[in-house]
């Protein structure tokens, strides 16, 4: 995903698409990520989650290596709207996956898991930058044969997943019994509570060099900003487990999400550079665990509990920086970033109903 993001304006040139070309790719792209996250949900029973993550990475792989040959704007949306699809069936196969491990576990583990996510996230912008002077054709072929390879050699360990000894279904006690089921008021408010945090991530992706830039910055002190506040989200995810555990879910997801509201107010507020980068890098430490944490809660819904929130906040994060966006064309970019600061402060209010009885 993150060699696919980096490399987006290759993508673009080489196709010859305009402004509403590549807008027209993007949002196959999300089109895609949306219907494989329903799919997703409604195959993710457990006998079936090997094959769904195995066959997940493998299409993902070969879609990216097809976005990487299309020459013409036709094409590329299709290998996008492939590539999106992919993306969404392993995302929801992954969490689901990710819900059993932690059952079976008995503690949590589901922040260390997203963790990994966002080092790979780091890992494949740093992969994409070394290879910039790298047609992105090749780029991406070499990428999708690595993926290949990798999800060839863990194909035997993802049976695990699907085997009884893994653990009871999400939604089901460790003697077999049936949890209460979450009621579709709180599955909602799961998901409601995602699309805010999301929301707040697609923002930092898209407007954080944005902002930084109409500070004065430079071009590098600008993606520091993102790079900042990635590092500290994979930093926080890190610990999130061991902090949950000790304090419970509800307890943590607040302390963050307050963080991340004062965080971004304060940077977007004080019209300085420092004050900017320490605030956006509040914002990724402060919201590293909130999404782990809902997608935990989700579990007791099973799959289709994980899809619903899952596609719900996907949704927040599609529509957060064309909102951000027009929010500032309207009054101004400071101004703006108040949004997913008052979406981060709505998480810590409702926070406790969302996660009681969480870990």
């Amino acid at each position: 995903m993150a060699v696919w993001g980096t490399r987006i304006p290759a993508v673009q040139e080489t196709a010859g698409l305009g402004t509403a070309g590549l807008a027209a790719v993007l949002l196959a792209a999300a089109v895609g990520m949306v219907a494989g996250l329903r799919v997703g949900g409604r195959l993710a029973e457990p006998a079936r989650l090997p094959q769904l993550l195995t066959g997940g990475g493998f299409c993902l792989a070969v879609s990216l290596a097809l976005v990487g040959t299309c020459r013409s704007a036709l094409l590329l949306a299709t290998a996008a709207l492939l590539f999106g699809a992919a993306h969404g069936v392993l995302d929801v196969g992954a969490n689901v996956a990710a819900v059993r491990c932690q059952q079976a576990y008995g503690r949590p583990i589901m922040s260390g898991l997203h963790a990994a996510y966002s080092l790979g996230a780091l890992g494949g912008a740093v992969l994409a930058a070394v290879a910039a002077h790298y047609s992105h054709t090749y780029v991406f072929g070499v990428t999708a044969a690595v993926v290949i390879v990798a999800v060839v050699a863990v194909a035997p360990a993802t049976r695990c997943v699907g085997s009884p000894a893994t653990g009871p279904d999400p939604g089901e006690t460790t003697a077999g019994e049936r949890r209460p089921e979450l009621s579709r008021a709180r599955i909602w408010l799961l998901g409601l509570l995602a699309a805010g945090c999301l929301l707040g991530e697609g923002t930092a992706a898209d407007w954080s060099a944005v902002h930084l830039t109409a500070l004065g910055g430079s071009a590098a002190i600008s993606a520091a900003a993102f790079a900042g506040y990635s590092a500290a989200m994979a930093a926080g995810r890190l610990v999130g487990d061991r902090l949950t555990a000790r304090f419970g879910a509800a307890k943590v997801v607040r302390a963050g999400a307050i963080l991340s509201s004062i965080g971004l107010i304060t940077g977007s507020a004080v019209a300085d550079v420092p004050f900017a980068l320490a605030g956006w890098a509040a914002f990724g430490l402060g919201l590293s665990v909130t999404i782990p944490s809902l997608i935990s809660a989700a579990g007791a819904g099973g799959p289709r509990g994980i899809a619903t929130v899952t596609v719900t906040g996907y949704l927040g994060l599609l529509a957060g920086p064309a909102l951000i966006g027009a929010l500032a064309a309207i009054t101004s970019l400071p101004v703006a970033l108040m949004l997913p600061a008052l979406l981060a402060a709505g998480v810590a209010v409702l926070s406790h109903r969302a996660l009681e009885n969480q870990w």
